[in-house]
């Protein structure tokens, strides 16, 4: 039902002119202090989209977000140290 998406950083020169990476898949942060712009991709098409958008005169470079890798789920093996703290 839904296909797998990729996340890129694509740091850019003009953030107003980001906004045209709209068309290449689904812009989900502009940063105008930093310019970069979050953007998620078509994981079966990412290469060929990466391509033509690292073509564009303002963008400078293209990284690959590791956020979909990073382990969500927590476990407490540690033991709880509220009692050493209580009065």
């Amino acid at each position: 039902m839904f296909s797998e998406r990729t996340g890129y950083i694509v740091w850019v020169n003009d953030w107003k002119a980001a906004r045209n990476l709209e068309k290449y898949g689904n812009v989900h942060y502009i940063s105008r202090k930093m310019h970069y712009v979050v953007i998620y991709l078509n994981s079966e098409r990412a290469e060929d989209t990466l391509r033509n958008v690292q073509r564009l005169p303002y963008v400078k470079k293209i990284e690959r977000s590791y956020r979909n890798e990073i382990k969500t789920e927590y476990s407490s093996n540690v033991p709880d140290k509220t009692r050493f703290y209580s009065l």
